[in-house]
């Protein structure tokens, strides 16, 4: 049989020859102890492994023991540098050896293979080697199943959206833009200040990432195409640069998103696009950029599955949930997680009884991922109505927050149900946006603050929001962020509400957008837009004898206090007839004669030139 030696270009040592011996042997010892894949089964062979190999610091994925691996699956390897591993081999029960390549990850405490060819799908795949820890080398091997993958999902025809005018807010200067119309109806002085971020969506306008003032003004907006939808648009830190960060892509009728990441600076020029690995694609609901240089995203995975346990069909489909961590100068996945490894099918408040391979049993959707200083992860699922706190290292589950089999006593009104956005705070405590719909479990939504206390092993709500009037109930999505004044700022999903609560639960700020319009999350941020493109302009049709009515915008940009108009009677020969203060996303300007071209500047506060538009007839 070929032996495939990967190390960081050194000579495996014969004592590491000796030990992937035993390895391979342990690979024959090990035959009968893995069963074989029993038909449509999903779930790992032992719930809730630990990712370690024994005796060692080196944590894998795919999980050893699992069965929903992807046949474009890396073999992940992490906690050692690359240089530790050697003789690795890789054997399909129906592939064969697999040749391929060992690459590093940019942090240096790990590596990835890279098969050649991808695995069959229903194959058992070996992987055997050795690791040198210290000074010893110890020799691993374990094996995992890959998923048959459903590819059966039901996709409607495009449907056709009746256009209702109103919902739109029109500019001259940006015809094209056509973003949501919003209202303002609760306003106050003591707001942390700030921009709204959304990503409306689903609306008879085009989707995409979104920013408004308080006063409901556009400040910047990026349609999409027709056939992508955008979402969780935030503020995030790229080392120390600021940057725009969301998710674009599709949203599939099964509720998960199918697309990739982006990252953009102040300019709106794009840093990056991040993409989910192992044949994946990147989901909607949660993405986080870490100091290590690394991302962290979600995925869906419908795998086929025997759901007859469950009251299902034997040939269903189940909707995996997965974590991956990814380095963002390799585009390795350093670490990958799946909620069929951690949490059982039984767990799950839908039901299986209906299920099949056009609409798999969403058992666990995953909408989001919090990374905590002490090496746990804190993770919401909104269909096992619990939160779970997690060994990053491992990946097992040590806590369970709510559900079926909590860890931990729920208080008074702790109980959470379809529940979004759960993120610990600096003071303990964890914020959760409860959906409690549907169907209805609560009377409506809120968001809600609550206290774990680890050694009592009790839940108890420490403050809760709702939203006044109207009574909001919201059948997914939506968030709570804290702010720095220690307001609260609740976004509610599926129904286009943004409000900011302060500390005593009264509200400073409310706004909604119009129709049919959903934003999977909303946050409050200061930011300075400076956008590198030039600022828009339009005029009205004016006659020879009738001076015209300028429009200028800039898209994106925050800095702008006034406009200047210029005209003249050649392009070359522009000068300054007239000027407004800056009002809302676009301002007319009305020029004091008849003009044959016209040009309008962005000024600061100081009347500085900012940018300068193109040159237009009159």
């Amino acid at each position: 049989m070929r032996r495939f030696l990967l190390t960081a270009g050194v000579l495996v040592a014969l004592s590491s020859i000796v030990t992937l011996a035993i390895a391979s042997r342990r690979i024959v010892s090990e035959e009968a102890a893995f069963r074989a894949p029993a038909a449509g089964r999903c779930e790992a062979e032992q719930i809730n492994r630990s990712a370690l190999l024994p005796g060692t610091t080196v944590a894998v994925s795919p999980l050893p023991g699992s069965y929903d691996a992807t046949p474009a699956t890396q073999i992940s390897l992490l906690g050692a540098p690359s240089s530790a591993f050697g003789g690795l081999r890789v054997i399909g029960s129906q592939t064969g050896s697999h040749s391929g390549r060992l690459i590093a990850y940019s942090q240096g405490d790990g590596a990835s293979f890279l098969p050649s060819k991808p695995f069959l799908a229903g194959e058992t795949v070996s992987v055997a080697g050795v690791v040198k820890i210290s000074s010893a080398s110890r020799p691993f091997s374990y094996r995992f199943v890959v998923a048959h993958q459903d590819t059966s999902l039901y996709s409607p025809a495009p449907a056709k959206v009746a256009r209702d005018e109103n919902e739109m807010q029109h500019f001259h200067s940006r015809p094209e833009l056509l973003p949501p119309s919003l209202a303002v109806t609760a306003t106050s002085a003591a707001t942390a200040g700030g921009y709204v971020f959304a990503a409306p969506y689903s609306g008879p306008g085009p989707a995409g990432p979104m920013i408004f003032d308080e006063a409901g003004n556009l400040v910047w907006f990026d349609p999409l195409p027709a056939e992508y939808a955008a979402s969780n648009l935030q503020l995030q830190q790229d080392g120390s640069t600021p940057v725009l960060t969301w998710w674009q892509g599709r949203i599939t009728p099964q509720g998960f998103g199918e697309g990739e990441e982006l990252i953009y600076d102040s300019s709106y020029k794009q840093l990056g696009r991040v993409h989910a690995g192992n044949g994946l694609k990147a989901d909607l609901h949660d993405f986080h950029l870490t100091p290590q240089g690394t991302a962290l995203l979600s995925a869906f995975d419908p795998i086929e599955c025997n759901l007859s346990s469950l009251g299902g069909p034997d040939g269903g489909a189940v909707t995996d949930t997965i974590i991956q961590e990814v380095d963002l100068r390799t585009g390795l996945v350093r670490r990958e997680w799946h909620s069929l490894d951690h949490v059982r099918l039984a767990e799950s408040y839908s039901t299986a009884t209906h299920a099949s391979l056009e609409w798999p049993f969403d058992y666990f959707h995953l909408n989001s991922i919090d990374v905590l200083a002490g090496g746990e992860t804190l993770i919401s699922a909104r269909n096992t109505w619990a939160l779970y706190e997690l060994d990053t290292q491992t990946g097992q589950v040590l806590t369970r927050i709510g559900g079926r089999y909590s860890s931990v006593k729920l208080g008074a009104g702790a109980a959470t149900a379809f529940q979004h956005d759960a993120t610990a705070l600096s003071n303990g405590t964890v914020s959760v946006f409860d959906n409690g719909a549907v169907p209805a479990v609560h009377p409506q939504s809120r968001g809600i603050l609550l206290a774990v206390d680890p050694v009592k092993r009790t839940d108890t709500v420490v403050a809760q929001y709702e939203h006044p009037s109207p009574s909001i109930s919201s059948g997914s999505q939506g968030n709570i962020q804290t702010l720095t004044n220690g307001d609260m700022f609740v976004g509610w999903g599926a129904v286009p509400y943004f409000t900011e609560f302060n500390s005593a639960g009264k509200v400073l700020y409310d706004a909604h957008m119009h129709g049919s319009y959903q934003s999977y999350r909303a946050y409050r941020f200061a930011w300075i837009g400076a956008p590198s493109e030039a600022p828009a302009i339009a005029v009205s049709a004016a006659s020879a004898t009738s001076p015209p009515t300028v429009y200028a915008s800039w898209n994106g940009d925050t800095r702008t206090a006034s406009w200047r108009l210029l005209a003249g009677a050649s392009p070359q020969q522009l000068a300054p007839v007239a000027s407004a203060t800056k009002s809302g996303f676009e301002t007319t300007l009305g020029a004091p004669a008849p003009a044959a071209y016209v040009a309008v500047q962005a000024l600061d506060p100081s009347g500085a030139v900012l940018g300068t538009s193109r040159v237009i007839k009159g």
